[in-house]
């Protein structure tokens, strides 16, 4: 495919993504219907729709239309490419601008469009929740996400990682900010068939998930249950972290643990799984990996972003309430209760760790909010104690 055919391409499929269909199954879609693209052809196109839905609106403004070939005029006047050479009609190039979009050309780039990349209902509360952050995370929430590996410390070293990662041609460096961190620099769509993934020296994961694991207190923890595991990658990495803890994982649909097996066998790591809502006893620390906006991984799922609804967001902030409340019934006296989220927001953050920490059974430990600014997604993370009663 030509440079032009993949713009027309992500046009067709973004038309799809706005009018309401998840871009992951677009994408899949067209790839099934057109075999003839190849991987890289495939890779572009991709890139080419996540771009632009992680600038909707700015590319929005830029091309005159918030449509698909509105955000791909966009995308190209932002990258400095000449259109005619894209918007040329040869071939299967897109169409030639029309006389309407060349007059909407002429107008002149509104100042701090960089800026507005978020819903409109949630800009004021992410400006007053973010404070002097706002303009730095709002211009790395317009860029790709950085790659992160989490190195299986109970298989192997970083250092022997990396090596192995090298010899299927994967280029990554350490990250100071976690011992098991390492960044993908080059290869990264290799990944999959590497030795190191596939015999679980390494998984994927993001920064600040490997920052929130290793800060965790574990002096007299001997048994754990993250209560909503999801597909278990934090699980995953606590049993490489403490290769003797007792872990279970839960989740109220055991089908997003599907995985979890097959990758802690490939781990090394034995994980008991609990079916839902069978969860009984008590244990030493308690996972809350809750349910939430996702914003702060909204660069990696960008059309997410534009479908979070404020009545969504509140019904959100109220599971995740409830979710902490149920969950601190199984910490045992002395035990650590762990409150999670992948967001930005502090209605899902602080405001949720202040509530429940009015409880004097409990000790607020720590909190830590994790942006852009750290190298990783957003992320937030609070620690409490349970009192002994006695």
């Amino acid at each position: 495919m030509t440079p032009a055919a993949r713009v027309a391409a992500a046009i067709e499929i973004l038309d799809l993504v706005l009018s309401g269909e998840p871009a992951e199954r677009c994408l899949t879609t067209w790839a099934r219907n057109n075999r003839f693209a190849g991987s890289k052809d495939r890779a572009a196109i991709r890139d080419h729709v996540y771009d632009a839905l992680r600038c909707r609106e700015s590319f929005a403004r830029l091309g005159g239309a918030k449509s698909g070939r509105g955000l791909m005029i966009g995308a190209c006047r932002s990258q400095n490419v000449t259109l005619g050479e894209v918007f040329s009609g040869v071939g299967h190039a897109p169409a030639p601008l029309t006389a309407t979009e060349e007059a909407a050309l002429l107008a002149p780039v509104p100042e701090g469009l960089e800026l507005l990349d978020w819903p409109d209902w949630l800009l004021p509360q992410l400006k007053a929740d973010l404070g002097e952050a706002f303009v730095a995370v709002s211009l790395a929430q317009r860029e790709r996400a950085p790659l992160f590996l989490r190195v299986n410390l109970a298989k192997t070293t970083r250092e022997k990682a990396m090596a192995m990662l090298r010899r299927d041609d994967i280029d990554a460096e350490p990250h100071p900010a976690a011992s098991t961190a390492l960044k993908v620099v080059q290869g990264a769509r290799k990944l999959r068939l590497a030795q190191a993934y596939l015999d679980g020296s390494v998984e994927l994961q993001d920064l600040a998930s490997q920052i929130a694991i290793e800060a965790l207190p574990l002096d007299g923890v001997a048994s754990a249950l993250d209560f909503c595991a999801g597909g278990g990658g934090k699980a995953l990495a606590l049993a490489a972290r403490a290769p003797k803890l007792r872990l279970s994982a839960h989740d109220i649909d055991a089908g997003r643990m599907k995985d979890l097996p097959l990758r802690a066998e490939r781990a090394g790591a034995w994980i008991n799984l609990l079916p839902p809502g069978a969860v009984t006893g008590q244990w030493d620390m308690v996972l809350v990996d809750a349910p939430c906006s996702g914003s702060g991984t909204w660069r990696r799922t960008p059309d997410a972003k534009w479908q979070l609804l404020p009545e969504r967001l509140d019904a959100l902030v109220a599971l995740q309430s409830e979710i902490l409340q149920a969950a601190s019934r199984y910490v045992a006296p002395e035990g650590y209760l762990v409150y999670m989220t992948c967001s930005l927001l502090h209605c899902e953050n602080i405001a949720q760790a202040e509530q429940f920490a009015v409880n004097p059974e409990w000790q607020w430990v720590e909190h830590r909010q994790l942006t852009t600014q750290d190298g990783s997604d957003g992320f937030f993370y609070s620690v409490f104690k349970r009192m002994n009663a006695e």
